[in-house]
């Protein structure tokens, strides 16, 4: 009786000795694994994008040379027009004051030259008659041939306010043509609108827009902290948002002496030519973006951006390394240049060093991966 007793304790203490081991194996932690890499002889380039839009290389604004009202407009936008091509008509509607200021100024000019008229016939008599000298007689046909020319001004004057030319057309218009070759992008008037003509006080009003849409530019800001990187002729790579999986060739032509402070940052305006080809229709204004490499090193030693680790306190950046004994310790490094993928290692590592990745794996628990297969 007293041997049962005794079993009994013992295979109770080898149960619970056995549970214990079985929940200790199924439920603690197992090692954490890590992957490791090394540093690798590597050519980094550090870009910038800069977003842009892509405009025409130049923009020509078409403007009368007389006021008056737009009667007929002969183009549209987006079509193709030429030097010289006929744009639009304007019909000129006279300014009463000037009007009649011209209408005063003919009648005196026409009671001069009948007075004028009148004393170089009367001289013209005597001098025939040679009752006065020749002097006489060629200072009266000057004083009469002034007052003769005077006529004329005024009433080419009065012709031109009333019909906007001197050349007596029943129709008040004016031609408006285009002066350079192109496309017309914008025609902000309509038939019926008033305009004003071009002048020295007076910028005017635009009758059309035309540019050569063959010769497009890049224009973008470029940060403050790079534009000093920045170099007159440096190539460009432009994509555009419109025209997917196609990039163009661009070379930086322009940058800003003077930078503009938008939303707390200096800005500098860049522009760049852009080589387009005949394969594709690039519109005015098109949003895009220009990618330039800034700095190059060729075989220099870098790693993954992603292995790195920065200090809480002073944030100097680290990896961990694997040692003799196996273990990862800490190395401070010092970085170089980044193309947000990989940076360059300026010293702190050599090619031979193993680094953690991060990537922790933890194997499957027992009794988890029965879970999963009954699901």
């Amino acid at each position: 009786m007293k041997n049962l007793k005794y079993l009994g304790i013992a295979l109770i203490i080898f149960g619970a000795v056995f549970a214990m081991l079985y929940f200790i194996k199924t439920n603690s932690k197992p090692l954490v694994e890590y992957d490791i890499q090394s540093p690798k002889i590597q050519s980094i380039k550090k870009k910038t994008v800069i977003t842009g839009k892509v405009i025409p290389e130049d923009e020509v604004e078409i403007k009368p040379q007389i006021s008056g009202i737009i009667e007929l407009l002969y183009v549209d936008e987006g079509d193709l027009v030429t030097n010289g091509d006929l744009l639009a008509k304007v019909k000129v509607v006279p300014d009463e004051q000037a009007l009649n200021t011209a209408k005063g100024r003919l009648s005196n000019t026409l009671i001069l030259f009948e007075n004028a008229k009148i004393e170089f016939k009367r001289n013209q008599s005597l001098f025939e008659k040679e009752i006065i000298s020749k002097q006489q007689f060629e200072n009266a046909k000057l004083s009469y041939d002034q007052a003769e020319q005077n006529l004329k001004n005024a009433r080419s004057d009065l012709q031109i306010i009333k019909l906007g030319s001197a050349g007596g057309s029943t129709i008040a218009n004016t031609n408006i043509r285009a002066t350079v070759a192109g496309t017309i992008l914008e025609i902000p008037i309509k038939e019926g609108d008033q305009v004003i003509e071009s002048n020295t006080f007076n910028a005017g009003t635009t009758i059309a827009t035309v540019a050569d849409l063959k010769k497009m530019i890049f224009e973008g800001k470029v940060d403050e902290a790079d534009v000093e990187k920045l170099v007159i002729g440096m190539p460009l790579t432009v994509n555009l948002g419109a025209i997917q999986d196609k990039d163009f060739d661009a070379k930086l032509n322009f940058i800003a002496p003077k930078g503009n402070e938008e939303q707390g940052t200096v800005q500098f305006k860049i522009e760049g030519d852009v080589y387009l080809d005949d394969s594709v229709f690039i519109r005015a204004g098109y949003s895009a973006n220009a990618s330039l490499v800034l700095e190059n090193k060729d075989s220099v030693m870098g790693i993954s951006e992603a292995l790195l680790q920065f200090d809480k306190i002073t944030n100097n950046p680290y990896v961990e390394v694997k040692n003799d004994k196996g273990k990862f310790e800490r190395k401070n490094i010092e970085l170089g240049i980044s193309d947000g993928i990989n940076v360059e290692i300026l010293s702190g590592l050599s090619l031979e060093d193993e680094i953690k990745v991060w990537n922790k794996t933890e194997p499957v628990k027992i009794g988890e991966e029965d879970e999963s297969e009954n699901k």
